[in-house]
């Protein structure tokens, strides 16, 4: 049986749109006229009018955590409460109201938007929660986290614990504060029981459903160092069982986060390799993590911070671990995907990635840069030459560009967040938003994209000249997102012989104000021609 969509603006991945395709299966067999879809009825088909909506290929977001985002729907919203540090705490203690027993968690607070105190919390803050359960909040951003005074003592962090290699144990006057940095921040994960399979799943599946709601329908997500007592034979299982019945509604390209070459060549030796799955789970790239964040001031830059000179930030790994990790993946096949956001570490990767491609050449290993955010012209140049993907994350720009001049300085500024001029060099940029970092907002992110402003459009444009297209940021969304997993063949267009995924959006991006993108709403999202969310307001 077929479905024929007709009286539609479709958005094929090309211009100019259509107004009909068909849906057999699990595939799109034709785009175009009314007439020529009309042509493929057959007695038992279904016909539906989508009353002049337009429709694009599902959302792809190239780089995000999917296990790590439905954890935090189960923690303390604070990305939903974070406009002052008391407002942050009173929603941790709702949360420990609600969830009694046990550790009290949450995450998405941002000390640059507390107006009440601009500082990261300490353990006394959130001794205020709770003086007798451990809390652990940890910020938007993924790279720093607080706990209690409770959780320092559970966890046995006194005085005299040492940081670990990558990672900085904050501290006041010389006494833990409750603040951890980065590969620190592996002392308290450590201390949280890893969930069983069933869990897991549950976990995953409401993180789909999710994602559904935005028009997501597929996603590059790491998720091996969610919980670092679970293994990825685990992870790994769980999705599959999804896949085996039929609940899993996002397509998912694992971005395998490995820190040693030991687990990696175990990793290795047990099958796993880039492309190894099925359109649904499917074995991606080496992810390594390779400096902190800028909001924290993690960032490995090649100078100080220029609102606070006396650091540089943290890098998690040394040159000597780049090169031996990216070449092990590399003479083995592997794609990798490296977070690098300071240009320090940056400069660290690129030297990595030209060693291991120039001792094993192989054809178009499409390894790449999560993020490239701060970055010299020197760096845009190095990238083009390697043939290198780029993951970028335009919804950043929604916070970052009220910090990025002060964090980085004005000159560094000025050739930071260059994605468009990546492209003009030829490289592919794909989009995501790193979520729970961001919410998995695509159609915000696509407005980014193009106005290079905050979503609420009250900043100046940042480097206005380094804007998108609507056109470029939806392909960034779909095609591009769809390259970066060597699955341009099969997804992010609407074409005969792709996967027929796709989402029925309530008005025309093309159409509407650019500041106006972020509030058009997603009607229905389509995985396989399957309907796995349907808004309130579709017809």
């Amino acid at each position: 049986m077929k479905t024929i969509y007709q009286n539609a603006v479709v958005y094929t991945g090309a211009l100019p749109f259509v107004e009909a395709f068909v849906v057999e299966e699990d595939r799109f067999i034709y785009a175009g006229t009314r007439e020529g879809a009309m042509a493929h009825y057959e007695p038992g088909d279904v016909c539906e009018d989508l009353h002049g909506a337009f429709v694009c290929a599902g959302f792809h977001d190239s780089h995000m955590h999917l296990l790590g985002y439905g954890q935090t729907l189960q923690s303390a919203p604070l990305h939903q409460h974070t406009e002052s540090l008391a407002e942050m705490l009173c929603c941790l203690r709702e949360h420990a109201e609600r969830n009694p027993g046990g550790w009290i968690l949450g995450r998405g607070w941002n000390q640059d938007y507390f107006r009440d105190t601009p500082r990261m919390p300490t353990r006394w803050d959130l001794d205020q929660v709770s003086g007798d359960r451990p809390v652990c909040a940890v910020r938007a951003c993924g790279h720093a986290l607080a706990v209690n005074s409770c959780a320092l003592k559970i966890l046995g962090i006194t005085t005299d614990t040492i940081s670990p290699e990558g990672g900085e144990i904050g501290r006041t006057d010389g006494e833990p504060n409750g603040l951890f940095f980065d590969n620190a921040m592996d002392l308290v994960y450590q201390a949280f029981a890893a969930p069983d399979r069933e869990s897991v799943k549950q976990i995953l599946r409401a993180a789909c459903r999710a994602l559904n709601q935005y028009g997501v329908t597929a996603c590059q997500s790491d998720d091996y160092c969610v919980f670092s007592a679970l293994p990825w034979q685990e992870v790994n299982a769980a999705f599959r069982e999804l896949e085996a019945a039929g609940e899993l509604s996002v397509r998912v390209y694992e971005q395998c986060n490995f820190s040693g070459s030991d687990d990696l060549r175990a990793f290795l030796e047990a099958g796993n390799v880039t492309g190894r799955g099925s359109d649904f789970f499917r074995i991606g790239p080496l992810k390594l993590l390779g400096d902190g964040a800028l909001g924290p001031r993690t960032a490995y830059l090649s100078a100080p911070y220029a609102d606070a000179p006396d650091t540089c930030g943290i890098p998690v790994f040394s040159q000597e671990t780049f090169d031996e990790m990216i070449s092990l993946a590399h003479e083995n096949g592997m794609q990798t995907a490296v977070h690098a956001i300071g240009d320090a570490c940056l400069d660290r990767v690129l030297g990595a990635m030209e060693r291991a491609m120039a001792k094993t050449p192989r054809e178009d290993p499409r390894h790449g840069i999560v993020h490239c955010q701060i970055t010299r012209p020197d760096q845009l140049e190095r990238i083009a030459a390697l043939g290198l993907h780029v993951y970028a994350q335009s919804i950043f720009l929604d916070y970052d560009t009220g910090i990025v001049e002060a964090r980085v300085g004005a000159e560094r500024a000025t050739s930071s967040y260059s994605w468009k001029s990546l492209m003009r060099r030829g490289v592919t940029v794909s989009n995501g938003t790193d979520a729970p970092v961001e919410q998995p907002f695509a159609l915000g992110g696509i407005q980014c994209a193009v106005t290079r402003q905050n979503l609420a459009g009250t900043v100046a444009p940042y480097l206005p000249g380094e804007a998108f297209t609507v056109q470029e940021a939806l392909l960034s969304y779909t095609a591009a997102s769809a390259r970066a997993c060597f699955a341009e063949d099969r997804m992010g267009r609407i074409k005969p012989g792709m996967l027929a995924d796709f989402v029925v959006l309530g008005e025309n991006p093309f159409s509407v104000p650019p500041q106006e993108i972020h509030r058009i709403p997603v009607q229905r999202t389509y995985v396989g021609g399957t309907l796995v969310y349907r808004g309130d307001s579709a017809s």
